[in-house]
């Protein structure tokens, strides 16, 4: 398992200067970057990306909303080897039927990727936990739709917010999750009270140890009220020094 950073998290600082402020992720000590939103920058990030040798397992887009040949084109000129959709809002949650429809949208999704050599997942936000349907979360009822070869990057942090157990709920999810969003801070909407890891109410260490077959955590930050790449230093500080104490990989 290895550490990535969501490039979303940096997003003001790529507006404004993107070559250097990848420059600094990669002092910081990331080694891997999941960018989003990628088909308009691929050029740039790309050639930000090897010149500092950062690489990027796996990146954001919108699969279900803009032209997916596009997104896999510029996925696979950045070596992005999985491309997740990272939101579809709360309406599309509530019923059994609706769900249905996102899972086979989806599956044809993963099914055009599969051409370009890349494989397709799904990223939550806090209302596929707090929708439930037929006894289980719309996430969990979701994921038993979906084809074998799709994964899920579960942000840990918004199943917490969705009222869920992110410790449980990976434990019940299984080998289906490849990725999660690592993040701390109060598991409330209140985005700049986001805390580095270690730092909030996340039990983060049993959060990554309850993924069992999980590839990549990438550290997030959906907002931050102090200097996000402090913010970014501590938790990568952090990870680090708990994947030395226990023997595990970082």
């Amino acid at each position: 398992m290895s550490y990535s950073i969501q490039l979303y998290t940096l997003r003001n600082a790529m507006q404004e200067d993107l070559p250097g402020t990848i420059r600094r992720v990669a002092e910081i000590g990331f080694t891997q970057v999941e960018p989003y939103n990628f088909v308009e920058t691929a050029q740039e990030l790309g050639a930000a990306l090897r010149e500092n040798g950062l690489t990027a397992q796996s990146g954001h887009a919108p699969l279900l909303s803009q032209d997916q040949d596009q997104i896999f084109a510029a996925a696979r000129e950045l070596g992005i080897k999985t491309v997740i959709d990272p939101f579809l809002p709360a309406e599309h949650w509530q019923s059994a039927e609706d769900i249905q429809a996102t899972a086979v949208k989806l599956n044809a999704a993963a099914k055009k990727g599969a051409e370009y050599g890349i494989r397709v997942g799904y990223h939550n936000h806090a209302w596929e936990l707090e929708s439930t349907i037929e006894g289980r979360t719309a996430l969990e009822y979701f994921a038993d739709l979906l084809d074998p070869e799709l994964v899920l990057e579960v942000d840990t942090y918004w199943v917490a917010v969705g009222g869920q157990d992110p410790v449980e709920l990976l434990s019940r999810l299984g080998d289906r999750v490849k990725l999660i969003h690592i993040k701390d801070g109060p598991a409330t909407t209140d985005t700049k009270a986001q805390q580095p890891a270690g730092q909030g109410i996340i039990p983060v260490l049993d959060v990554i140890a309850a993924a069992k077959s999980l590839e990549v955590g990438v550290v997030e930050f959906d907002d931050y009220s102090g200097d996000i790449f402090e913010g970014i230093t501590q938790s990568l500080e952090f990870l680090q020094k708990s994947a030395a104490s226990t023997g595990a990989d970082a």
